[in-house]
């Protein structure tokens, strides 16, 4: 039996609030499942995308940092190349980023002649894009819906190199 509007005043007047509520007919369950959804699935997408992006980004700041230790030990021009290419596979692989979606470059900052070189100091740069969850590729919609990441790692090369100038 519903109460009319005058008369729920009158039970508010009389009983104070819980006059009042006795004629509210409400589903809070329906509310609850409803607006929980509503609430609940954006947050649980948030969570997905940014732990997937905390994880690619960490593997790009290893991949930089390993590396660049891995080439400044190196003892030459050969092996520092055939370091960086063992350690960039070894990170990718253990951080599970896309071979092809990896870009790597090195460069020395104040080196003479060529990079790398003794006493000179080498910047590493790894760059990579994480594409979110759930994006599909049509309409190029997992490249649209990626973010980059990019990170850089300084080393001071050895004096003692003994490879290049």
């Amino acid at each position: 039996m519903r109460r009319s509007r005058a008369s729920t005043d009158q039970a508010a007047a009389r009983g104070g609030v819980r006059g009042a509520l006795a004629g509210e007919d409400g589903s809070a369950s329906l509310e609850f499942i409803v607006g929980g959804v509503l609430l609940l699935v954006p947050i649980v997408y948030l969570m997905l995308a940014l732990g997937t992006i905390q994880a690619q980004s960490l593997g790009v700041e290893a991949a930089a940092r390993h590396t660049a230790r891995a080439i400044s030990t190196a003892t030459d021009a050969a092996d520092a190349a055939g370091r960086a290419e063992r350690v960039l596979a070894s990170v990718i692989d253990e951080y599970g980023l896309d071979p092809d979606g990896v870009q790597f470059r090195w460069t020395c900052a104040d080196a003479a002649g060529d990079c790398p070189s003794a006493g000179a100091s080498l910047v590493v740069t790894v760059a990579a894009r994480v594409p979110l969850p759930f994006m599909p590729p049509v309409f190029d919609l997992d490249r649209i819906g990626s973010v980059p990441v990019e990170a850089s790692a300084v080393q001071k090369v050895s004096r003692f190199w003994v490879g290049g100038s």
